[in-house]
């Protein structure tokens, strides 16, 4: 081989190292499952061919390669896309948790966008009556008071009741399908941040929710002819398995909500927005770990740690950090280490954070709470029982006891939907 012939072969070798060395993240990151977006698209969108298609999506309903539903199917010659529907934050996912949000036109395609957490909870008959099928394609985080399943639950009462199909397309739970824990749903407490009687983390896809929900007599509140009569066609992932995390799947996050912006929050949200609900802790909103980092008014972040500690809670532990706020300013808090997934419990550290603020702060603030506040504590967690022994016990509440509690209902819990789950 000449020098000029073997200096332009080490050239192209060095060229194509270079280009799977920089493309090597991109490589890793390739989806090892199909969601149900995919998958429907795989199949040439052939549940929805010659029908009017309304979408119900926000800005983390995207497929595998990151392209925005709402684009793919305003792309594709299959699907006649004449309305968008949004729920809470709206389909672009600007808008702040509990905050009304208005029907408007979407500057983008020029549909209508149906609010779905404004003036109306439940889709009307005026707006499904331009289409034939609703399509959910909403990512979920695994948690009760999360509110797109509860969304998803209105979305079908009404579509029943209209002779409309509902089509989920489905997705993982970022927790995955084994990690199912916290208080199940007093019928009293049920609400919009808690339409279905599941624990606190369930355990299930939104397409499993959804199915589990059609089959069951009661669980959705509408008439059992409009149950039994109304379609419901779930779209599968392919690939996806109970046992994996979201790192495993492959996919990347896109944010679900403003303050559930990567999957350290997922984790978190169970963890702590319970226990931030009354009293002195702060979940780390405002900060770049949302729901991860604690702090408690009056207290130091080198005592909080000591405290949490000393509480020995498995699969959990504790750093010292200090943060930076929105504002600009410092502040130093307790950041939340899982440290072993298979032992962590996602929603023991909340109840403790309770037992805590009844201890710390006197009066106890489950003690000096008005009905308003009681009612949304309970909407959230679920249990009236628990709020009777936190507020009566002075925080010398058995959480071992609720714990054993939850973790048996959770356990009947699991054996009652196993055979709806579709993995």
């Amino acid at each position: 081989m000449s020098k000029k012939s073997f200096l332009t072969s080490f050239t192209t070798l060095k060229l194509v190292f270079l280009f799977f060395l920089i493309n090597a993240e991109s490589f890793a990151k390739e989806p090892s499952i199909k969601l149900g977006i995919d998958y429907l698209e795989q199949s040439k969108f052939e549940v929805l061919q010659g029908k009017r298609v309304g979408l119900l999506t926000h800005p983390a309903g995207k497929n595998g390669k990151g392209e925005s539903t709402v684009d793919v199917f305003v792309r594709s010659s299959d699907v006649n896309l004449v309305a968008l529907f949004g729920p809470e934050h709206g389909i672009y996912g600007d808008e702040k948790a509990s905050v009304p949000v208005d029907d408007k036109i979407d500057k983008k395609t020029g549909l209508p966008v149906f609010s779905l957490y404004g003036k109306f909870r439940k889709p009307t008959e005026k707006m499904l009556g331009t289409i034939d099928s609703l399509v959910v394609d909403l990512q979920d985080v695994g948690v009760r008071c999360y509110t797109y399943i509860s969304c998803m639950r209105y979305v079908m009462e009404a579509c029943f009741a209209a002779g409309v199909e509902v089509v989920v397309l489905d997705r993982p739970n970022p927790l995955g399908g084994l990690k199912v824990a916290g208080p199940s749903m007093d019928e009293a407490c049920m609400s919009y941040v808690g339409a279905f009687q599941i624990p606190f983390v369930h355990g299930m896809t939104i397409g499993e929710l959804a199915l589990w929900s059609k089959k069951i007599p009661g669980v959705l509140k509408t008439e059992e002819n409009n149950r039994k009569k109304g379609k419901l066609i779930i779209v599968p992932m392919l690939g996806w398995t109970r046992q994996m995390t979201w790192p495993q799947t492959g996919l990347s996050w896109y944010p679900t909500s403003p303050n559930i912006p990567t999957l350290d929050s997922v984790a978190g949200y169970p963890m702590t927005g319970l226990g931030a609900q009354m009293g002195k802790f702060k979940h780390g909103i405002g900060t770049k770990h949302p729901f991860r980092f604690l702090t408690y008014e009056g207290k130091s972040a080198i005592v909080l740690k000591a405290e949490l500690d000393r509480l020995q809670i498995p699969g959990l532990s504790f750093q010292v950090k200090t943060l930076e706020k929105a504002d600009g300013k410092k502040i130093e808090g307790v950041y939340i280490i899982i440290s072993d997934w298979n032992s962590w419990r996602p929603t023991e550290l909340p109840f403790y954070m309770m037992q805590l603020s009844a201890l710390w702060q006197s009066p106890s603030p489950f003690t000096q709470a008005s009905d308003s506040e009681v009612s949304l504590f309970n909407k959230h967690v679920g249990s009236q029982s628990w709020w009777d022994s936190l507020s009566k016990e002075g925080g010398q509440v058995d959480i071992l006891k609720y714990l054993a509690k939850w973790d048996a209902e959770s356990e009947q819990f699991k054996t009652s939907v196993k055979p709806y789950l579709l993995y």
